[in-house]
């Protein structure tokens, strides 16, 4: 699994620490700085090229959606995912014309933000196996949604997923809906693994994912496949 390089730009302190402990709590997640004005974001964003920026939108200093656009008009390698409480239609147009790769309404969930960069690690991965693309691929990479392979033609499956592990969870979660523990289990393997599988082909539109808060113990993430 690849590391990904992430900075945490959110001018509320407290906010940040949340962030701060729920990417702790994460694989392969590796936390370069935390910014509390768009200035320190910039030159942190300068020096440290992440590769990814949990951006909010309001800042003593200036407007996230401003650096969005200053990141894209100079060609930047770092994406942005934001994480804001601004619910406002004109600032979303805002930011999809800006080419955020997510955008998360606070109060930030646990579940929402390990989904998002679980996809956005699947997009990097599928961008470093691709060197010429057919429209299919195109689609899967594009945020508007994801096209459906035709069966006839072969599947190109990014870095750390490979098809006869994949055939063996497809098996496993035909009906009913199933936790990565579960899963793992079934098929021998690490509740990581298990969960990578399974967020890979969330993200690939074939399973759906929700939250299960249960009466005890910390919340549990199933997985259903779309046509059970």
């Amino acid at each position: 699994m690849r590391t990904l390089r992430l900075l945490i730009a959110e001018d509320d302190r407290q906010v940040a620490e949340i962030q701060r402990r729920f990417i702790e709590r994460m694989d392969a997640i590796e936390l370069v700085g935390i910014a509390h004005t768009l200035a320190d974001a910039r030159d942190q964003i300068d020096v440290l090229t992440p590769d990814l920026v949990l951006l909010d939108v309001h800042f003593p200093d200036g407007n996230g959606l401003e650096l969005l656009r200053e990141l894209r008009a100079g060609n930047s390698h770092t994406d942005i995912i934001l994480i804001t409480a601004a619910r406002e239609v004109n600032t979303v147009r805002s930011a999809l014309h800006g080419g955020v790769f997510d955008y998360i309404l606070k109060p930030l969930v646990y579940e929402r933000l390990e989904e998002a960069l679980n996809h956005f690690r699947a997009h990097l991965d599928t961008l470093d196996s691709l060197h010429n693309v057919a429209q299919k691929e195109v689609d899967l990479l594009l945020p508007r949604g994801h096209a459906e392979t035709p069966v006839d033609e072969p599947v190109r499956l990014p870095k750390g997923i490979d098809a006869l592990t994949l055939d063996k969870i497809r098996h496993v979660v035909e009906t009913g809906d199933w936790s990565a523990d579960a899963v793992g289990q079934r098929i021998g393997a690490s509740r990581t693994t298990a969960r990578r599988y399974l967020e890979f082909m969330v993200s690939t539109g074939e399973l759906s994912a929700e939250v299960n808060y249960g009466t005890v113990g910390r919340p549990e993430r199933r997985y259903r496949h779309l046509n059970g």
